[in-house]
């Protein structure tokens, strides 16, 4: 079938083309500029200009496909909360509205489980969760928003899939932060880093997307994981290695990680500093707080199971596959 895809630039929508392009879609992505339009053509995808900003592009984007994917968002620690709102939630209905418009079947919309998130620990979250669009964190609330959205929308099919700290090959965001953190002697464990996590790797989420966009049913929403929790400290030692760094021994107490982040935002917000602080809500939330999720709706509804395992793509980042 003909499809739309935005964010194709991007780590998850690119390997969502790839996927796409794989099982013989024609596809459209979005592309803000001459270099997104050459990364999405080198893909195999229609490259298609336009703004998230702007409905009339977007509608003339979409004019035509059966299907979209809207994988376009701005991601934890890369703008403020004016930035995230317009970027994430507002841009989000402007998709919907072109997409509706255009007559589109049915759009299926990236989300997060940083929606549900407020500073509080998630323990075996399910899809019962209330979304936090009042989050502190500019991105949750961002997300959360876009989020309520997307499941609110008149005039269209949407399914929402939520993958959770998302890695693998081609990651724009944890590795190489990590990576760069760690460099430059700004790392620290926050409370040790041994509370549990769920995280997705690329593929998973690749595989969870083309599920719900066949079988999710209208105004859902799904979670996406690897299947088992890992350890947070364990995780992110083996993401390293595969870049050859040591673990890092550094460690800060969890109150001070979080007093920390709440500060410096306040004064990037009060300043109207550009970029974003040091350290964020939201990395200091995932890095240092339980973050487990139950799949249970997606095995069941979906017919979700991980096509790629832990150890799998860990090899894949190190080269040894």
């Amino acid at each position: 079938m003909d499809v739309f895809v935005t964010g194709g630039s991007g780590f998850v929508g690119a390997a969502l083309i790839r996927r796409l392009v794989g099982d013989g879609h024609a596809v459209r992505a979005l592309a803000r500029s001459e270099r997104a339009a050459s990364a999405v053509a080198d893909l195999g995808a229609k490259p298609v200009r336009g703004d998230l900003s702007d409905v009339g592009s977007l509608r003339e984007a979409a004019r035509g496909a059966e299907l979209a994917f809207h994988a376009a968002a701005r991601t934890p620690g890369s703008g403020s909360r004016v930035e995230f709102l317009r970027d994430n939630a507002v841009g989000t209905l402007g998709m919907l509205t072109a997409c509706r418009d255009a007559g589109v079947r049915r759009l299926v919309h990236v989300g997060s489980e940083a929606g549900l998130r407020n500073g509080q620990p998630l323990v075996n979250a399910n899809e019962t969760f209330a979304l936090q669009p009042n989050s502190s964190a500019a991105y949750a609330a961002s997300k959360a928003r876009a989020e309520a959205e997307v499941l609110g929308f008149d005039g269209l099919d949407t399914v929402v899939l939520r993958p959770c700290v998302i890695w693998g090959r081609g990651d724009t965001t944890l590795l190489p932060s990590l990576v760069s953190a760690v460099r430059a002697g700004k790392f620290a464990w926050i409370g040790g880093g041994r509370h549990f996590v769920d995280v997705t790797h690329v593929d998973n989420v690749v595989e969870g997307l083309v599920l719900a966009a066949d079988r999710g049913r209208a105004g859902e929403a799904y979670f996406v994981t690897d299947g088992r929790p890992v350890v947070f400290r364990e995780f992110a030692t083996e993401l390293l290695a595969t870049q050859g760094i040591s673990e890092p021994k550094r460690s800060i107490p969890a109150g001070l990680a979080r007093i920390a982040a709440a500060s410096g935002e306040a004064v990037w917000e009060l300043l109207g500093l550009r970029g974003a602080p040091p350290v964020d809500r939201m990395s200091v939330w995932v890095s240092g707080a339980e973050g487990t999720i139950d799949i249970s709706k997606a095995r069941s509804e979906l017919g979700y199971a991980p096509v790629r395992s832990l150890e799998s793509g860990l090899a894949e980042l190190a080269g040894r596959e």
